[in-house]
Order: C-alpha cells, then structure tokens, then sequence
C-alpha cells in the first residue's frame, strides 16, 4: 500500500522554561518573526494538514501567537518530561487519519518549508516509520515518525525521550539530504 496522501500534522514542543536570553525561546526574534511563527509557517507552508504547539498552559501570549500564526494548542500536562512530554501530548489528540507526525523544536527558527514538504513527499511515496532531514551528513530536525511508531513513543520508558525510539529504528531510517543548514542550527548555534 503506498501513502500518496498520507496526512502528516507538525508538532512544535514549546513547553520549556528557558529564558536564557531574558524571554522565551518561542518569542525571539529572527528577521522580524519570532521563532514559534518561523517554526509553524515551514510546517504550514511545508505541507502539514494542521500544526500543534505543545505548551504547559494554554493561555498567554505564546499561546495567543501559535493561534494567531495558525497553530493549535494543546495542553501539555508533564513539561518537566522535556520534549518528549510535548510529543506524546500531541500524540494523545490526533486524528486517526493521521499516519505521521512532523517533530520539530521551537529553537529551529531556520528551517524551510522546502525541508518540510521533501520529508512529507519521501513519507508518502516511501511509507518510511522515520524520515530524517540531512545536511552535510549531519541529521537534523525536524524528524518525521509515522504512525507505526506512535504506540512506542507513548511509551513511559523511554530514557532519552524520542532519541530512544530514533536510535532503536536506526536501520529504518530514511534520510533526506537538504540545503538547508536550519536544520541542524539551533538557539545555541546562533
């Protein structure tokens, strides 16, 4: 069976606390956008059917911009389980249509939507459970996880979070090579 329309939604794990640069990663800015707009316009532009911006609350105003760039929030109750609590909480609320999940931290404001839509073309014709973008031999975000590994990321022993699930399936690992260094940069790079 191929998944010539295979519905992939992205999901943005924004649940940190970090404030290193005196606000939230979420809201600095690049070239006049912040980082959660940059992040949900490549997953948007790049194909994904909707965009989840995982988050400990749903009100204030990372919360009001990921709806207002044309996200939805969803609640994440467990942010002290880092990124990992972000996923699994999107994952709870998908929609059984949904055969893949487009992963991608807010600290990689870089990446284009061209990235985006090459991993969602490569899913779809490939049916692949993990479609990896890489730049210069070096993997990136965001990383696609089709529904086949779902049940396994929801799974509470996972001691490196997503890591884990990427490392156990390395051999299934699709990779994609992209011009695009957003890929592999993020907050610290910059």
């Amino acid at each position: 069976m191929k998944l010539s329309q295979a519905e992939v939604w992205g999901v943005i794990p924004c649940s940190g606390s970090s404030t290193r640069m005196g606000t939230s990663k979420a809201m600095l800015d690049v070239e006049g956008r912040t980082f959660l707009e940059r992040v949900i316009h490549a997953h948007r532009a790049g194909g994904c059917s909707r965009v989840l911006v995982a988050l400990p609350t749903q009100d204030g105003p990372v919360a009001a911009m990921a709806e207002e760039a044309g996200a939805e929030v969803v609640l994440n109750p467990s942010p002290e389980d880092g990124p990992i609590g972000s996923l699994r909480a999107s994952l709870r609320v998908l929609d059984d249509a949904v055969e893949g999940v487009c992963f991608c931290p807010v600290d990689h404001p870089l990446i284009h939507e061209d990235t985006v839509q090459n991993l969602i073309d490569v899913f779809q014709r490939s049916q692949a459970p993990l479609v990896v973008p890489t730049f210069n031999g070096e993997r990136g975000h965001p990383v696609l996880f089709g529904r086949v590994l779902f049940d396994e990321l929801l799974n509470d022993a996972l001691p490196e979070g997503a890591r884990t699930v990427v490392h156990r399936h390395r051999e299934d690992i699709t990779s994609v090579p992209v011009d695009d260094e957003g890929t592999v940069t993020d907050i610290d790079d910059m």
